[in-house]
């Protein structure tokens, strides 16, 4: 394999360029110091709120709400969803630390459940965390990997649960045709620099549910009668006035000027990163050490990052593998030998009992994480494919 070019760990920290009408926008904002999101005397002086309309015009539902995080996001869902102080909520144990965050956030208790080779949640084991104590799924979809969420639906209505999406990592993903996040009660989106839209910080809670939006917008900080100021019309908003608290989690309107623009390119976005990770997979699937998960039918990938497992390797040749990668300019981890982190489900020491989850362990300890930016091309697939290759048949060649 021919090498063309080479590669920094600087250029997988790149987030995505920002479309340049964004500038206009911001500047504009920015030289009238309308920043706040309840600005003006209607919904339609705040970017915020028209970012809101905008967000369920794509996503094909009733409701949004414009936060400061995704995690800011679920804790609202899942309050809104009727979570209290001890109540048990089931989450998979591959998933970033914000997740069960979000639920010991609320005063409740994760119920780790263990995930397959795919990623995905083992639908085996969650039936059997499934218990009347537990009436909340919160379903990440770990890395834009959905689970089978025919099976989940079926589960969730069988057992009267309440399905929330954390679909961070979904933006653009398709399951049957559907947006994912779409399916459970609520869905919970980010706007983080590495996810497809780039706002550096910011997340956006989706619902058809009308009880869920009112309580959300009251919840998250509309204060007296802000709740005007949102494209949402309902009785319940006097039902609920007075009688939530306000935790300020708004986002406000340059955030949400810097997201609106990019909503039209999300599914543009979604054919390069397909087309990088279709070819890196092939070039990958090459080697009889490594196994990168097939595609599921239902599901259309917006891969802005690709996982593989490694084969035949110990813990030590794993090691030796991910700071080869980091020598060579590839940010690469291995999940299982990376030091303190953030999603392997032992590092949260904050829970108060890790279980031992040895299927979720056995994956995670050779499981490989890198991401994809968008403006990978060609030359840089291939030199991140020879590396890799050819850096383990060195290593087992020892």
């Amino acid at each position: 394999m021919k090498i063309i070019q080479k590669l920094k760990i600087s250029d997988f920290y790149k987030a995505d360029p920002i479309p340049r009408k964004v500038f206009t926008k911001v500047n504009k904002l920015l030289r009238s110091a309308d920043l706040f999101r309840y600005i003006g005397n209607k919904p339609s002086d705040s970017e915020a709120a028209l970012l809101e309309k905008d967000f369920t015009k794509y996503l094909g539902v009733k409701y949004a709400l414009a936060l400061n995080s995704c995690s800011s996001a679920m804790f609202l869902s899942l309050i809104c969803c009727g979570v209290k102080p001890g109540d048990k909520v089931l989450v998979p144990a591959f998933t970033f630390t914000a997740v069960p965050s979000a639920i010991v956030h609320a005063g409740a208790i994760p119920v780790l459940v263990e995930c397959n080779e795919r990623y995905c949640i083992d639908i085996d084991d969650l039936k059997k965390k499934i218990s009347p104590e537990t009436k909340i799924l919160l379903l990440s979809h770990m890395r834009g990997h959905t689970s089978d969420m025919d099976s989940i639906i079926k589960l969730c209505k069988e057992n009267n649960i309440t399905l929330i999406e954390d679909s961070a990592h979904s933006l653009g993903v398709l399951w049957n045709g559907k947006p994912v996040g779409t399916y459970g009660k609520v869905g919970c989106y980010s706007f983080q620099s590495y996810k497809i839209i780039n706002a550096g910080e910011g997340g956006i809670l989706v619902t058809n549910d009308e009880d869920v939006i009112v309580k959300a917008i009251y919840l998250s900080g509309a204060y007296e009668k802000m709740y005007e100021k949102h494209f949402v019309k309902s009785r319940l908003f006097e039902k609920y006035q007075n009688t939530l608290p306000a935790f300020n989690l708004r986002m406000d309107n340059i955030s949400a000027a810097i997201i609106r623009p990019q909503i039209k390119e999300i599914d543009k976005k979604v054919v390069i990163y397909n087309k990088n990770y279709r070819y890196l997979k092939g070039a990958l699937s090459t080697s009889k050490h490594i196994d990168v998960p097939g595609i599921d039918p239902r599901e259309r990938m917006a891969p802005d990052s690709i996982q593989f497992n490694l084969k035949d390797l110990n813990i030590k040749q794993a090691k030796i593998f991910m700071d080869k990668m980091r020598e060579k300019g590839i940010s690469l981890y291995v999940f299982g030998v990376n030091e303190n982190n953030a999603r392997v489900f032992w590092n949260w020491r904050y829970l108060k009992d890790i279980p031992s989850l040895e299927k979720t362990r056995s994956m995670l300890k050779f499981a490989c994480d890198m991401r994809l930016p968008i403006f990978f091309r060609k030359p840089q697939l291939d030199y991140i494919a020879n590396v890799i290759l050819t850096t383990l048949d060195e290593i087992l060649k020892v």
